[in-house]
């Protein structure tokens, strides 16, 4: 039986694969010109839909070669983006570009139409002519432009860079969301388990092949550990790499043999490790990539701070997301009856901060567009979090501060780099007065 782990990997698999959906509107293209043939027979088609056979020829084998040829124009554009993602932006952010359905869509409706009209061209003799198929795969042309023309215009304004720091920062935004509702149910809990470990022996799950810890199935780890009365301790935290031959769970309770041992293979197919991140269970995957994206463009061959003032602003509105949250380095799964059962590595909102501010103030420490950009958003911070989140906001504008007076050494300068300013420079002195 194919487990969690398997499972959650091929659903990985086929949410970036650029071939499953085209080849089913392949095999759909196939299908839909047999039951055009079929509907032929029982339907009696208008007169201005009858086509002579060299004319259905023709036109169907015109509608094969346009789609070969706008096939070629989207990979085209997949190259373009691969480009533009690896130089200007990140390539953490192909992981999501992949993903785009309305691109799917489009592949499979050229890939169906071909696939249609290439089933027809083949039907057509000098005494059967699939009318009502000739027509339906002109119909199938209109779309398959229409649907060229959304997607041009989508790839063109997705590709900038605040664009996509929008489309990446809504991502971890619903991420976060998903979290607050698990806490609203009460089946997860901050902090340690106020009981203690159970006594006896810990058996460490180790790994044999090690990779990127994509995500966990909490519930089921969850339902392993009251089945054999124990509590599990997940060792690393969604998004680390995990070594082969690591420990990855620490089993607390279990006998390592006996009717309470438990199936290591069981708990690691609850464990879905990758050759890299993803974001389904990683918030800070999607830190990750907004902070990349604004790093390239403060790097020396880019030189656009006014893209990482941009990308800083979702980066602020993300960590006040984040901020609103309780959040703690360990959590707790509870079973049906209140018993701790799954104890699970978190990050707390300094890890989060630091994530997020600490290589654009080290790289952007030269700007003066980005270290005012900065404490206008540490500023906003301080005025709109809870008391608890402060002490690390405070922390950032010291290091804020020591950056500045390293990096302008003339006091003028230094004096204007120390303004807060949401559009870095141009937005005016200060907060707006409320």
């Amino acid at each position: 039986m194919m487990s969690w782990a398997t499972a959650f990997r091929l659903r990985q698999y086929a949410k970036a694969s650029l071939w499953i959906i085209p080849l089913l509107g392949l095999v759909l293209g196939v299908l839909l010109a047999d039951a055009a043939v079929w509907l032929e027979g029982m339907i009696q088609v208008p007169e201005h839909w009858r086509y002579s056979p060299s004319t259905a020829s023709s036109v169907l084998s015109s509608i094969v070669g346009a789609m070969v040829a706008l096939l070629g124009f989207v990979v085209t554009i997949g190259i373009l983006v691969v480009q533009q993602a690896t130089g200007s932006l990140s390539p953490r952010y192909m992981r999501l570009w992949y993903r785009d359905r309305l691109q799917k869509a489009v592949l499979a409706t050229f890939t169906g139409t071909f696939a249609f009209a290439f089933s027809l061209l083949r039907l057509i003799e000098t005494d059967f002519v699939p009318n009502l198929g000739v027509t339906l795969a002109g119909t199938g042309v209109a779309v398959s432009l229409l649907l060229l023309l959304i997607y041009l215009n989508r790839f063109i304004h997705n590709l900038r860079p605040v664009a996509i720091a929008a489309l990446v920062s809504g991502a971890g935004r619903r991420l976060l969301e998903r979290g607050l509702a698990l806490q609203a149910k009460g089946t997860l809990s901050a902090g340690e388990p106020e009981e203690p470990l159970p006594d006896g022996p810990v058996t460490l799950v180790r790994t044999e092949r090690g990779g990127a810890l994509q995500g966990i199935h909490a519930a089921r780890l969850t339902a392993a550990a009251e089945r054999h009365d124990c509590v599990l301790v997940l060792r690393h935290p969604v998004g680390d790499f995990v070594p082969p031959g690591a420990a990855l769970i620490a089993v607390h309770g279990a006998s390592p043999d006996g009717h309470r041992a438990i199936d290591h293979r069981e708990l690691t197919g609850y464990v879905a490790l990758g050759v890299e991140r993803t974001i389904e269970q990683d918030p800070a995957f999607a830190l990750r990539i907004l902070v990349d994206v604004a790093i390239r463009a403060l790097s020396p061959a880019v030189n656009d701070p006014t893209t990482a003032v941009q990308v800083l602003n979702h980066i602020e509105a993300m960590l006040h997301n984040i901020g609103r949250v309780e959040l703690h380095r360990v959590y707790t799964l509870r079973d049906r009856r209140g018993r701790p059962r799954l104890v699970l590595p978190g990050r707390s909102w300094e890890d989060f901060l630091q994530l997020a501010l600490t290589e654009i103030r080290e790289y952007g420490a030269d700007s003066t567009q980005v270290c005012r950009r900065l404490r206008a958003l540490l500023q906003g911070l301080l005025g709109a979090l809870p008391e608890g989140h402060l002490p690390p906001v405070r922390a950032q504008l010291t290091l804020l501060d020591d950056a500045v007076a390293q990096a302008f050494t003339d006091p003028a300068r230094r004096a204007a780099a120390l303004i807060p300013d949401r559009q870095g420079i141009g937005g005016g002195s200060g907060e707006a007065p409320v």
